[in-house]
């Protein structure tokens, strides 16, 4: 799988080099698999059989910015790891995702901003380069919580979904017909209704609508819960969506959301 760091770096590591742990046990610091910097973090892993069918690694960071490189310059990757992106200082590298060349984009902001775009729209770039906006932030202390590929014929016919969750345990489906394609680099459009009641918007990513998968999702005080994808309701763009998670702490929040 690749590793991919806050400074922009790219790692591959074998998935079997990480020993097995039991469900409460801590793990082992990552510090021990990968040459990181002080400071340096991974902030996704990317499993190598997703790339079958890729041409193309896309990046974005957490201030908004994109960037595309052709897959065939991360086929050796040492072990110190490979730059894969030129940072702005105070932003990071968060997410990486795979495409086909011919896909549209999906970006979405804590605050509940959320563009789609084409990918043909961001240019193929060396690895050092710094790459274009992707997303226009209205505030300062906006960022990017989700990121992701989108098939445009898929689309088009309904049967994709975006999917948004809240730090506060409220999320919903909403179906990206509703997400009409615009150009790179705007403010983009509500995709939820974030208010003190919701929180800010903690994960969103691309789903089929008929997808029978559940969904994990994982609190700051490292509560675990696991729920069918098909309960959540599919609601309007700008809605603040339903309860999926409660918590048993006061103050605790939505920490990460993946597909199981």
């Amino acid at each position: 799988q690749y590793s991919v760091t806050s400074r922009g770096r790219v790692f591959r590591l074998k998935a079997y080099e990480i020993p097995q742990g039991t469900r409460t046990s801590k793990g082992q610091a990552i510090v021990n698999f990968l040459q990181l910097a002080p400071g340096e973090k991974v902030t996704m892993t990317l499993p190598m059989d997703d790339m079958e069918d890729a041409t193309h690694l896309v990046m974005v960071t957490s201030r908004g910015t994109i960037k595309k490189c052709e897959m065939g310059q991360f086929e050796n990757v040492r072990r110190s790891g490979l730059i894969a992106i030129g940072l702005d200082e105070g932003d990071e590298l968060t997410w990486v995702k795979p495409s086909t060349g011919a896909d549209d984009i999906s970006l979405v902001s804590r605050d509940g901003q959320s563009i789609r775009f084409s990918e043909k729209d961001v240019r193929s770039m060396g690895r050092t380069a710094a790459g274009v906006r992707g997303i226009k932030l209205k505030a300062k202390s906006d960022y990017v919580v989700g990121m992701d590929i989108i098939n445009p014929k898929l689309a088009d016919k309904g049967q994709l979904e975006l999917f948004t969750i809240t730090e506060n345990g409220l999320g919903k489906r909403t179906n990206l017909q509703e997400y009409k394609t615009q150009g790179r680099g705007g403010s983009g459009i509500h995709t939820a209704k974030v208010t003190a009641k919701t929180g800010g918007v903690v994960g969103a990513f691309i789903s089929n609508k008929d997808d029978e998968r559940d969904l994990i999702l994982i609190s700051k005080n490292g509560i675990v819960i696991r729920v069918p994808f098909k309960s959540v309701p599919s609601l309007g763009r700008d809605t603040q969506g339903v309860r999926v998670m409660r918590f048993k702490e006061a103050g605790d929040l939505v920490s990460s959301v993946a597909f199981v």
